[in-house]
């Protein structure tokens, strides 16, 4: 018996390893040499390609394809019908598995619907990419980034609220209390 749940119109190819207590829902279909961590939600028509990494409680919302070259670390959140590439210039005539590109989402990061994330970038940790970006280049850890091409517009808590920071540098979440300190161009969460 197998210890993860998939839909009986789901296919996973021999050879994806899928952590305990994952669930892959209706017409997804995975294929061989990925590696999907613990309770990870797989939505309805998903398609996960080889080589591809999920880490732990990875959440892929419905129509998301992940192709070879994206690495997804733990608690990511890929939203409806959001988009990986992974080669820069495809051709159809023109083969090119051997340039496929290295994606990283970092733990914690959100990819609103609709994004495009362009391959060879990487999003830092608990970065908030907003609905329909088109990601063209790295994202900072904790920062909000919208539009096309996709630009920074603020930061964001490890809880998904936007961070106001005082004359100070310090910001606080508001769910959480959490404390966080902006230091030049970049956000730390202090202890």
């Amino acid at each position: 018996m197998s210890e993860y749940y998939s839909h009986p119109t789901a296919i996973i190819d021999e050879g994806a390893q899928i952590g305990k207590n994952t669930k892959i829902w209706h017409f997804s279909h995975i294929m061989k040499n990925c590696i999907i961590g613990e309770n990870c939600n797989i939505g309805q028509n998903v398609f996960i390609a080889e080589g591809v990494i999920l880490g732990r409680n990875v959440k892929v919302q419905n129509n998301v394809s992940i192709y070879t070259g994206v690495i997804c670390e733990d608690d990511v959140f890929l939203g409806p019908s959001m988009v990986f590439t992974n080669v820069v210039n495809p051709r159809s005539a023109i083969v090119r598995k051997d340039q496929y590109k290295k994606t990283i989402v970092k733990k914690g990061a959100t990819i609103g619907a609709n994004a495009t994330i362009i391959c060879g970038v990487v999003i830092g940790e608990y970065a908030f990419i907003g609905a329909g970006a088109v990601v063209t280049k790295d994202v900072k850890p904790y920062a909000l980034v919208v539009g096309n091409p996709a630009r920074q517009v603020g930061w964001m808590s490890e809880y998904g609220h936007r961070l106001h920071f005082d004359s100070n540098g310090i910001a606080v979440c508001p769910e959480s209390g959490q404390k966080y300190k902006i230091v030049g161009e970049q956000v730390y969460k202090l202890e």
